[in-house]
């Protein structure tokens, strides 16, 4: 911040010295005051806005989140009877994807994607998505 302040301060006195020195060699004939005294408004607007841009503009926070290792339990999988393509389901929906969504991005048609969710659905023992996804950490199938 106090180097900002320096450079802004130094900034301010190269102006005053440049326009004077305008003032007095070139203009000082042809132009009056008022043009002066705009010009000058018009470089310490313009630095002041790029000073004040400097001083209150956010800097990037970086947020480190831990990450959690998931080891899916194939032997779970098995026992529940929930084959791949009913675990691809089961993932799409805990990504919030819905039936149409995850019938395209499996490139199947939308009875598929409904028996499979259905199949889930019995084999989990839930009746709704949320439920199938909050049984599915709790088995620890989802991360």
């Amino acid at each position: 911040m106090r180097r900002t302040v320096v450079l802004y301060s130094l900034a301010l006195a190269a102006l005053v010295f440049i326009l004077k020195f305008l003032e007095y060699r070139y203009f000082v004939r042809d132009l009056s005051m008022e043009f002066y005294l705009g010009l000058v408004a018009v470089m310490f607007t313009a630095l002041g806005v790029w000073a004040g841009y400097k001083l209150t503009r956010k800097k990037p926070v970086v947020v480190e989140v831990p990450v959690r290792s998931f080891v899916l339990d194939e032997g779970l999988l098995a026992q529940l009877t929930i084959s791949k393509r009913e675990y691809e389901v089961l993932e799409l929906i805990a990504k919030g994807l819905s039936n149409q969504e995850i019938a395209n991005k499996l490139f199947v048609s939308l009875n598929t994607v409904k028996t499979h969710t259905s199949n889930l659905f019995s084999k989990l023992d839930v009746k709704r998505r949320t439920q199938a996804i909050e049984k599915a950490q709790s088995l620890r199938l989802l991360p």
